[in-house]
C-alpha cells in the first residue's frame, strides 16, 4: 500500500545530510523538472519585494524563508518526512515511531511537494519554501508537474491512498482505477450526521497513517484497508470507487440500549 500525503508549509530547521543531490531523490523521472525549478526559485528569491509576493509570504516570515530558498544547494538535508511539520505530521510524529513503524513509513509513504515533485519518505532534501498556489515566473507548477507526477502516480502499485489536499491533488491526478482512492474525513455529530472536517482533518489524517504503521503490516486491499483501520477504532467504507469515509474516533453518537 502507498500512502501519499500533502507537505507542509512548516518545515524543520536545520539537517546534518549533505547538500541536495537531485540525482539522489526517488522518482527519477522527476530529476529535470526539479533542477528546473529548484533555479527558478532560487533566482525569484533573490528579489526579495517579487518573491514574497509570489510566495506569499509575510513580512515576519519573508526574510528566513527566502534565505532558506536561497540556499537550497548548500543547506544540510534531513529525510522528507522528518523535514515537514504541522498539524499531520506533528500527529503523525515519524520520528517516536517503533522500528517496524518507521519501516513501514520509508516503504509506504509518498510526500507530494510543489518543489520536488514526489518524495519517498527518506529522501533527503532541505528546508523551502514553495506550495502549490505559488507563481514562479514563466512556470506554471501546474504545468511543469501535471503530467510528470500522473504518470509515476500510475507506475505505483496499488493501493494507492491519497490523502493530499485538492490544491496538491491539481498537480497531478490519481490515476483512475479502484485500487486508487482519496479520503474524506469527517465527523459524525450527536445528529447522527457525517460533516467533513477542516483545519482538524489534518490531525486526524495523521493520527490514523501513524496507527496503520504501529498495527502491523499493511493491509493490500482496500476492503482490507477498510476492515484493519475500524478494527482500529477508525471506522472506514468505501463511498464509491474514487473515495473512502474515514471517521474520526469518538465522534459516532452511542449506540440505543436494546434493554
Amino acid at each position: 500500500m502507498q500512502i501519499l500525503l500533502p507537505p507542509s508549509e512548516t518545515k524543520r530547521e536545520g539537517g546534518t545530510g549533505r547538500p541536495l543531490d537531485l540525482e539522489a531523490l526517488s522518482f527519477g523521472s522527476l530529476t529535470a523538472t526539479r533542477r528546473d525549478l529548484v533555479a527558478a526559485v532560487i533566482e525569484l528569491s533573490a528579489h526579495d519585494q517579487q518573491a514574497a509576493r509570489a510566495l506569499k509570504l509575510g513580512a515576519t516570515s519573508a526574510a528566513a524563508e527566502l534565505e532558506r530558498n536561497r540556499t537550497l544547494l548548500s543547506s544540510g538535508t534531513m529525510p522528507a518526512i522528518e523535514r515537514y511539520t504541522g498539524v499531520l505530521y506533528d500527529a503523525l510524529d515519524v520520528r517516536s515511531l517503533p522500528a517496524a513503524g518507521r519501516r513501514r513509513a520509508s516503504a509506504s509513504l509518498v510526500v507530494h511537494s510543489a518543489l520536488f515533485g514526489l518524495l519517498r519518505a527518506d529522501d533527503p532534501i532541505p528546508a523551502y519554501r514553495l506550495s502549490h498556489d505559488s507563481r514562479l515566473p514563466a512556470r506554471p507548477l501546474k504545468r511543469a508537474w501535471g503530467g510528470a507526477i500522473a504518470a509515476e502516480l500510475a507506475a505505483l502499485p496499488t493501493p494507492i491512498i491519497d490523502l493530499r489536499s485538492a490544491g496538491y491533488a491539481a498537480l497531478g491526478a490519481l490515476p483512475e482505477v479502484s485500487g486508487a482512492v482519496g479520503v474524506s474525513v469527517v465527523a459524525v455529530g450527536d445528529d447522527g450526521v457525517a460533516r467533513a472536517l477542516n483545519h482538524f482533518n489534518k490531525k486526524g489524517k495523521g493520527e490514523w497513517v501513524r496507527a496503520l504503521l504501529t498495527a502491523g503490516a499493511l493491509p493490500r486491499s482496500i476492503s482490507t484497508l477498510c476492515s484493519r483501520s475500524t478494527e482500529l477504532g477508525w471506522p472506514m467504507r468505501r463511498i464509491d470507487e474514487r473515495m473512502l469515509e474515514l471517521i474520526v474516533p469518538g465522534t459516532l453518537p452511542p449506540r440505543a440500549s436494546t434493554r
